[in-house]
């Protein structure tokens, strides 16, 4: 049985406050939900950074160790084998350690990987340096939305998680920038400071108030929570929200992967699947994989068109941030998606236009949909199952690109581009709306609400 809390009366005990002095739990965020989805989003910054690295380093490392084509190409692959691993026990970890341990357990396989890296000598240290920076960037993929989807109030927590997808770009753009200066060891080293950042502030910020109350600790979730929404905030009713959903669907055992495939959560599934499949199958790392070669055939210089791409992603992502629970996620995913359906035909400017336009939707948004319709009781198994397929169609992407444009480079953008249209059809018909709704809310309508015994 749990003791009794010893944390300050007016957090521990929020309702013997008086209403007057009491302010309903609003959208504005305080400074401890700032400095917490911070820290969170610090591991974003290590994913991207992850993904960006390859690039910068290629000329030193090839020239250093003598590697070939081939044998770069799986230093370059093998980060997604990695992430797939990382997937598949991201849930697990996040579930029985909580979401602060996941995060920290992540960070230092990624320390770990960029040492490896770092200090190589032969290619297969190499390897087994970039395989754990896939591991821990294959459990951040899964928890950092998650969590922060989990910490956030209904009306900031589309903006707040796709966050997120924000810092990766940024990960990726400011390491392609340092690794212009820097050589390949020095890059390597440079990319533990996130690690180190996050994982030593994790002491310092809250754990998930619903996985508190998932673990049966109700005095620390609602501790937690007032802590987030500030001393003066009333969270009784979120608090209750929480509670009450959670015992009902603890009533149920934690779903296994091949259990997520029954009724009950064949629409959150089919959802979640959906979007990971077509943002990943629309083409986008095909897109990224032939932008360089699109701009220096139209004559630029990859570096310029490197710098273009960044110019449109960063802030295009960022107008996703700020419009997220504001327009809504069906909308930005409808409206701007259907401009990737004239990309292939534009070369350099469709290439931006397409780059922008995923950036804005489909960039973040299925991370921010997948971290808030799945109920708490498959939420591990879930992400989990979610976060392997994500990977596992990048890989299968990555994998193809060459051999589908040596058949037909025509023939493959038209498939790029049907995919996109078939996307429109999809989050129009299956996809529904979560802004300004709890997570409890969205839940409960897409997953029959279990009754109490």
């Amino acid at each position: 049985m749990e003791t009794k809390s010893t944390e300050p009366t007016e957090f521990s005990t929020p309702l013997l406050l008086s209403s007057s002095s009491r302010r309903i739990s609003s959208s504005v965020p305080t400074i401890l939900l700032l400095l917490t989805t911070l820290v969170a989003v610090s591991g974003s910054y290590v994913f991207g950074s992850a993904v960006g690295y390859s690039s910068p380093a290629q000329s030193g490392i090839t020239d250093e160790l003598n590697l070939s084509v081939a044998e770069y190409s799986i230093f370059g692959s093998i980060l997604t084998i990695g992430a797939m691993i990382g997937a598949i026990v991201s849930g697990s970890i996040a579930d029985y350690a909580g979401r602060r341990v996941a995060m920290g357990f992540s960070e230092l396989c990624c320390i770990l990987g960029w040492l490896i890296i770092a200090f190589s000598k032969v290619a297969w240290w190499l390897y087994v340096g970039r395989l754990l920076l896939g591991c821990g960037m294959g459990l951040l993929s899964f928890v950092v939305p998650v969590y922060i989807a989990e910490i956030t109030p209904k009306d900031l927590r589309g903006g707040f998680t796709a966050i997120h997808q924000l810092m990766i770009c940024c990960g990726v753009s400011l390491t392609y920038l340092v690794g212009a200066y820097l050589n390949w060891r020095a890059l390597a080293l440079v990319g533990t400071f996130p690690c180190l950042a996050q994982l030593l502030s994790l002491s310092f910020i809250p754990e998930s108030p619903r996985w508190l109350a998932k673990v049966g600790r109700m005095e620390r979730s609602e501790y937690a929570l007032q802590h987030l929404r500030g001393k003066n905030a009333d969270v009784s009713q979120e608090a209750t929200e929480i509670r009450d959903f959670t015992e009902a669907f603890q009533q149920q055992t934690e779903a296994s992967i091949i259990a997520l495939f029954q009724l009950q959560y064949l629409k959150s599934i089919t959802v979640g699947v959906g979007l990971i499949i077509l943002q990943q199958f629309g083409g986008v790392n095909g897109i990224a994989f032939y932008a360089s070669s699109i701009f220096v055939s139209a004559g630029f210089s990859q570096s310029i068109g490197t710098i273009a791409m960044v110019t449109v992603q960063i802030p295009m992502t960022a107008l996703g941030v700020i419009l997220m629970d504001k327009s809504g996620r069906r909308p930005l995913l409808l409206d701007l998606h259907k401009w990737k359906e004239f990309s292939p035909i534009l070369a350099l400017v469709g290439v931006l236009v397409y780059t922008g336009s995923f950036s804005l939707g489909m960039g973040g948004i299925p991370w921010v949909i997948m971290s808030e319709i799945f109920p708490i009781n498959v939420k591990g198994s879930a992400g989990s199952f979610l976060t392997f397929v994500h990977w596992l169609c990048s890989w299968i992407i990555s994998y193809t690109f060459n051999f589908l444009m040596g058949w037909s480079s025509t023939g493959t953008f038209f498939i790029f581009s049907s995919i996109c249209g078939l996307t429109i059809l999809f989050v129009a018909k299956i996809v529904p709306e979560t802004k300004g709704r709890t997570l409890e809310e969205v839940q409960a309508s897409l997953n029959p609400y279990p009754t109490k015994s």
